[in-house]
């Protein structure tokens, strides 16, 4: 059963779930196992990361082009929402956050940054809420600045913008006793 193959040219931006966007440099053959096999070379720049991946498997792996903008649209609305705090331990959050980090939608992505951003007002994060908002954030960012070509940290600031707004407007209700 041969998976059918998205295609990507050289040059492209491409999503892959486990590591967030990269671009195509190369479409190589080599032989593996004695099969001949065609693959994307990504690059993901931020980890100084090469990757091979056969492209009859690339979407079976969850590799997809860029959002639309409607999709990013969808996020960025996400981040305006209220934090939805779940009340549950901490090591299985993490475990939920990740997933969804690591499930390449953006939407999730952007629930997770949104549940875990901490205004300037706002008690302090632990270590492990600050590594996997951080993660979560510079997932979202390297898509909107792919998208919008700008640089990652214009992107990022471009997010806790929003952020920010949002949390003035839901912190409003919590007056401190």
């Amino acid at each position: 059963m041969a998976a059918k193959a998205l295609h990507f040219d050289v040059g492209d931006y491409v999503v892959y779930p486990k590591h967030g966007v990269g671009r195509v440099i190369e479409l190589q053959k080599q032989e593996i196992a004695g099969m001949q096999l065609e693959l994307y070379v990504l690059r993901f720049e931020k980890e100084r990361m090469t990757l091979r991946v056969p492209t009859n498997k690339a979407e079976s792996v969850g590799m997809r082009k860029l959002s639309s903008d409607k999709t990013m649209r969808e996020a960025m609305e996400t981040l305006k929402g209220k934090p939805k705090v779940k009340r549950t331990m901490w090591s299985r959050r993490a475990q939920e956050y990740e997933a969804k980090i690591n499930s390449g939608d953006l939407a999730s992505i952007a629930e997770v940054v949104r549940d875990l951003f901490r205004a300037d007002d706002q008690p302090e994060q632990s270590y492990s809420e600050r590594q996997i908002f951080e993660g979560a954030c510079s997932r979202l960012a390297r898509e909107l600045a792919a998208m919008e070509q700008i640089d990652e940290p214009a992107a990022q600031e471009k997010i806790l913008e929003i952020l920010r707004k949002a949390a003035a407007i839901y912190n409003k209700d919590k007056v401190p006793a």
